[in-house]
């Protein structure tokens, strides 16, 4: 493998793990406000109803899937959060990006508005955000920053422990 090559797959592999332990923060505060919104929005959490609509639509036996609830949609969304991070960590691997809070951030909030406005109403698993109560879109939006800001500090210190003699 040449030098650019075993960069970007370090950078994917650290970007998918921060990615995936950033999840963790996201889903506390996620639940965590989902408990103060008003009663009649506490309705499933969109990871849930996305992961439950695709399963639904899934081509494939119901005995190859996961039981439907809360254990399947945590798996999928720690899924998807390494998946995308894995994709911040290909885009700071070759372009002028670096990781860091603020960009971290910001890929937060393109993912949520990729997802929230784009594939996910255009897949028909949910309306769009424009259709949604605004705290639900307040809550989303802030666990989309909180994911963002822990995915740019563990990608930062993934990649400068790659660098160390630690690792």
């Amino acid at each position: 493998m040449s030098d650019r090559e075993i960069r970007i797959a370090t950078a994917l592999i650290v970007g998918g793990l921060a990615g995936l332990a950033a999840t963790v923060p996201m889903t506390m505060a996620m639940t965590r406000v989902h408990r103060r919104l008003p009663w009649r929005q506490r309705y499933a959490l969109p990871p849930r109803i996305i992961t439950d609509r695709i399963s639904e639509r899934a081509p494939l036996p119901a005995s190859l899937l996961p039981a439907r609830g809360p254990e399947r949609a945590l798996a999928a969304h720690f899924l998807f959060g390494g998946a995308t991070g894995s994709a911040y960590g290909l885009l700071t691997s070759t372009t002028n990006i670096k990781p860091t809070v603020t960009s971290g951030v910001i890929f937060g909030l393109g993912i949520w508005t990729i997802s929230y406005l784009g594939w996910v109403p255009a897949a028909n698993l949910m309306p769009p955000a424009t259709r949604q109560p605004r705290e639900r879109n307040a809550m989303m939006i802030a666990a989309h920053i909180v994911w963002g800001a822990a995915l740019g500090i563990g990608a930062a210190a993934g990649l400068a422990a790659t660098k160390s003699k630690l690792v």
